[in-house]
């Protein structure tokens, strides 16, 4: 009765580990992987407006996503535009707006960049503008962890 116990041991043993191996097997078998390249990280800019100017840093940077953090340091309210001045490779011209943003306040603008020169202006003729360069599209973040 002792060798019949023992049998029955590695049977069921034996059965276990056959379940095992074919649940794991049945796991994602499908044969697809999503590995698909991703967009670059959207990059964020600073931008203040001031009573003179509007600066931009940086100033100079690759296509891709961006994030226009906008501050005004003036004591009326303004209203942020990026425009496509010149786009390489005939892409779509771009005119994009924030809505009013009070003294001492933020705003944010987001847009995906072609490569070409943009120009970031306020309504105010008494403003000077920024010019905003844009270099051949940024490396995708498919190599760097923790994004998105």
């Amino acid at each position: 009765m002792v060798r019949t116990l023992d049998a029955m041991r590695r049977t069921r043993w034996t059965a276990s580990g056959v379940v095992v191996v074919l649940a794991f097997t049945g796991c994602g078998g499908d044969g697809e992987f999503a590995n698909d390249t991703r967009d670059p990280a959207p990059r964020q800019l600073s931008v203040a407006i001031t009573r003179s100017n509007v600066t931009v840093s940086p100033a100079r940077l690759g296509a891709g996503p961006i994030e226009l953090i906008t501050s005004n340091l003036t004591s009326t309210s303004q209203r942020l535009t990026l425009r496509s001045r010149s786009l390489t490779g005939g892409g779509q011209p771009l005119e994009q707006r924030t809505g009013p943003i009070d003294p001492g306040d933020r705003a944010s603008l987001t847009a995906d960049l072609a490569q070409g020169t943009y120009r970031v202006t306020t309504g105010s003729a008494a403003i000077a503008s920024a010019t905003l360069r844009v270099g051949p599209a940024r490396q995708g973040g498919q190599d760097q962890l923790l994004q998105p």
